[in-house]
């Protein structure tokens, strides 16, 4: 399997691109619009052929480039099926294998952060690898003030579906604010302050119900944006504006991936 770790600052959002060497067909998980460009570059430079952009959820701190790679490159949009989102081509959900080529992702519905979040464990051969969303971070985890967000719920995700894998499982977050790329299992169990040393639900619930963020500056134009696959609302200030503008290749170009197949 081919893997990087694209980062994109302004969010501080990891996107993590995935290849398959024997059929040459790439997904990446959790887009940003504003590094669409530069991750189809780097999918390309590898010798793989975008094949689907695939959502942990509907995100709040910036919009998706699903819709913009779609453009660019035929890729399909990929997003949790209980999103029910008419803008995707595909859903997943907990229990069916996604396969993009050789490589299957096990999505686990983990809700809490928002009430349809999912999180995407492989099993490699060697060290099991999940991409945990917004659900759990390193040494922290997502807010559950918005977005139909439920502490209670977040806490049950992540002790029913994540601190009951094995320790050694590489934790690979969707965001982090402190320059850290990696975490594990047996490392959150142990180190994380809201979640570590058996801490108790009640416990966690007060730490998130107190926490008291501010509000997020992109909300207002990222939900209904990511609601519609990364299309950008009138209200995008325009400050932020410059990403949304999509040059489609032309036909000749592009490299689209066949209704229904996932190779």
């Amino acid at each position: 399997m081919i893997f990087r770790q694209l980062f994109e600052p302004d969010s501080c959002t990891y996107t993590y691109l995935l290849g398959c060497e024997e059929t040459g067909q790439a997904v990446l998980i959790d887009p940003v619009i504003d590094t669409a460009e530069r991750d189809l570059a780097t999918v390309n430079a590898l010798g793989l052929t975008l094949a689907y952009t695939l959502e942990t959820h509907i995100h709040a701190d910036h919009l998706t480039g699903a819709r913009k790679l779609r453009a660019l490159a035929g890729s399909k949009i990929v997003v949790p099926a209980m999103d029910a989102l008419d803008c995707a081509d595909m859903g997943v959900e907990e229990g069916t294998p996604f396969a993009v080529g050789t490589i299957e992702l096990h999505p686990l519905y983990t809700p809490g952060h928002t009430s349809t979040h999912h999180a995407y464990r492989i099993d490699n051969g060697m060290q099991p690898v999940l991409f945990t969303g917004d659900a759990l971070l390193i040494e922290a985890c997502g807010r559950t003030d918005f977005q139909s967000g439920d502490p209670n719920a977040l806490y049950a995700s992540i002790h029913e579906k994540f601190f009951n894998l094995p320790d050694e499982t590489l934790v690979y977050p969707a965001h982090d604010y402190e320059q850290r790329q990696i975490s594990t299992i047996g490392q959150e169990k142990a180190r994380n302050p809201r979640l570590g040393n058996n801490r108790s639900e009640e416990e966690f619930a007060a730490i998130m119900n107190g926490l008291n963020l501010p509000y997020p500056r992109k909300i207002d134009f990222a939900v209904p944006g990511n609601e519609a696959c990364g299309q950008c609302p009138d209200n995008v200030p325009e400050e932020y504006r410059g990403p949304c503008d999509i040059e489609t290749l032309p036909v000749s170009q592009q490299r689209p991936v066949k209704v229904g197949d996932q190779g």
